[in-house]
């Protein structure tokens, strides 16, 4: 009876008792050591890890499903040699604490996107990433530091006596070089420069028409294209494909060998541009980026400054005069797609006079009512749709089968994450730079809580009454709508993956439904197409969109058929 006593009270305390909880430790240290141009530095570090081996994490950060992990935080006056610990309390996505991390093993890396003080003339002080030649890309701008990323493991109970040295930086970018055809303009903008309280330069890429030396009598209609920064005159190319170039998947296209379509593209172009019935023109491609993204939207905005009047009133006379173009409004044509064709509208509708026609594909919401899936006017939270009893995430991509990438939560929380203020250098935050008013500390207000979602009224009537381009002309066609009539001309997949077809229809009900004057433009849509679909009903995405610098030359020359005003130019750059 006692063994029976003794086993049973073993086996009670076996049972009885827990195995002693090891205690979840998880923090990085991360210094410098490089040498640098100042003494302490201000930016946004960011820490990163990393489950696959194809690439250094930094390249590896993206609101898809793909996405590896990042976490971030502000230092100012950070010294060399001396340490920032990234602990449990730091923001990250898509894992918001270090605690999150799953056990593994993972590539760690570091990356200082460095911040430089601008004085801006509204008496602010902000502290902001300047460009470096690369088009605002926290990853490969130059200047930035960073580390060689090497693995590390993660345990159950997480990871402690982790360092990490920033002891590279990233180099300079070569500029582009001028060829026969290309040419390389960079333009002191006295009115940015007096904002921002420092030198700003506007830069561009201009495309020469055929026979530009040999007719020193001929004067050009120019075509300008926004978008995205440029490195260089994209989409052009005077030898065919590299035969020796290897073949590459597009993923987003599902073709193989998507890189030699894309040269065959660009050395079509060049052909078609020496063809002797195409028309002469000048093709000017705009760099204009700023401390909040890899272009400014070519619009005046509160915290980023007049780039609107700078482009129009100094770049492009600038370029006219360098290039003999015509010097006047009603042959100067905007086209873009996506942000590029937000600009291209909403350049059009500032600047009436100034440009005689507009060709916007899939354009970044042109009414705000549909802020992608959002309306900032009525809707409450961006990130969930209302509802008593069950959580449902506002998707912001798709594909053309309405399958979902990601939501507006998560896009927004990786933007907090790379940089807070709007200083992420991300869609969502330059839509802010652009469209807010600007804060008490010199930064834009936001639309809404960048963590909770939780809309901003009174911020949404500022956007209204100065950025909603639908709500503007309809606000003011009394006054634009003779000065824009055949000069709107708007396109757009119905299955754009970010749903921008849906401000496109408001925007188009408004068009149609007007008749004093009526607007003699067209909109149109592409079936089952996705971003960006530019109106050639005949081709996919893939090809189109290497097509922009001819897709509307033919609605350009019938335009200006119709309304060159009498006794313009229209022979002497016409010849063969």
């Amino acid at each position: 009876m006692r063994k029976i006593l003794f086993v049973l009270v073993v086996f009670g305390f076996i049972v009885g008792c827990e195995e002693p909880k090891l205690e979840h430790k998880t923090s990085i240290k991360v210094s410098y050591s490089v040498e640098v141009d100042s003494l302490v530095k201000d930016g946004r570090l960011l820490l990163m890890l990393s489950s696959d081996d194809s690439d250094e994490p930094r390249f590896q950060i993206n609101d898809g499903l793909n996405t590896q992990l990042i976490f971030g935080m502000n230092v100012e006056n950070w010294a060399k040699d001396s340490v920032v610990t990234f602990n449990e309390s730091v923001f990250g996505y898509p894992y918001e604490s270090l605690k999150d991390v799953p056990p593994g093993e993972y590539n760690v890396q570091a990356l200082l996107h460095v911040y430089e003080t601008f004085n801006l003339s509204t008496g602010h002080t902000v502290k902001l990433p300047m460009d470096n030649g690369e088009g605002q890309q926290w990853n490969k701008s130059p200047g930035n530091l960073y580390s060689k990323p090497f693995k590390i493991r993660v345990a159950s109970n997480g990871f402690e006596n982790v360092s990490v040295n920033l002891d590279q930086v990233i180099p300079p970018i070569e500029e582009p070089k001028d060829t026969e055809w290309i040419k390389h303009v960079k333009v002191k903008s006295e009115k940015l420069s007096e904002f921002w309280g420092r030198d700003i330069y506007l830069g561009a890429h201009v495309l020469l028409p055929k026979g530009f030396e040999e007719h020193p009598e001929a004067k050009y209609p120019l075509m300008v294209f926004h978008g995205h920064f440029p490195s260089d005159f994209g989409g052009f190319r005077t030898t065919p494909p590299d035969p020796n170039m290897k073949p590459e998947y597009s993923e987003r296209f599902s073709l193989e060998g998507y890189n030699i379509i894309q040269q065959q593209e660009a050395y079509d172009f060049y052909k078609r541009w020496n063809e002797p019935d195409f028309p002469r023109f000048i093709v000017l491609q705009i760099q204009h980026p700023t401390p909040y993204y890899d272009d400014s939207y070519a619009v005046n905005s509160a915290s980023q400054g007049p780039y609107g009047d700078a482009i129009t009133y100094e770049l492009i006379p600038e370029i006219e005069k360098q290039f003999r173009g015509m010097g006047e409004g009603w042959s100067r044509f905007l086209y873009g797609g996506s942000t590029g064709g937000w600009e291209a509208l909403a350049v059009q509708v500032k600047y009436p006079d100034e440009y005689n026609g507009c060709f916007a594909a899939c354009p970044d919401p042109i009414d705000f009512r549909a802020y992608t899936l959002t309306n900032i006017y009525e809707d409450e939270n961006a990130y969930f749709y209302k509802s008593a009893h069950k959580t449902l995430e506002v998707p912001s991509h798709r594909n053309y089968l309405g399958q979902i990438q990601s939501t507006l939560k998560q896009g927004n929380h990786l933007e907090l994450v790379l940089g807070d203020k709007s200083r992420s250098g991300q869609q969502w935050d330059i839509w802010e730079a652009t469209y807010s008013p600007q804060g008490e500390d010199g930064y834009p207000e936001r639309i809404w809580d960048k963590m909770t979602g939780d809309i901003d009224h009174d911020v949404a009537a500022y956007w209204k009454e100065n950025y909603d381009l639908r709500h503007i002309l309809e606000r003011d066609w009394d006054k634009l709508g003779e000065n824009l009539k055949g000069k709107i001309h708007i396109y757009c997949g119905d299955m754009d993956n970010y749903y921008l077809n849906n401000a496109v229809y408001l925007m188009e009900d408004f068009l149609e439904s007007t008749t004093d004057p009526y607007y003699e433009g067209e909109v149109k849509y592409g079936d089952r197409d996705e971003h960006c679909w530019n109106g050639d009903p005949d081709q996919s995405n893939a090809i189109t969109r290497l097509r922009y610098n001819t897709m509307y030359v033919p609605k350009i020359m019938e335009r200006i058929e119709k309304s060159a005003p009498k006794g313009a130019d229209l022979t002497s750059w016409r010849y063969r």
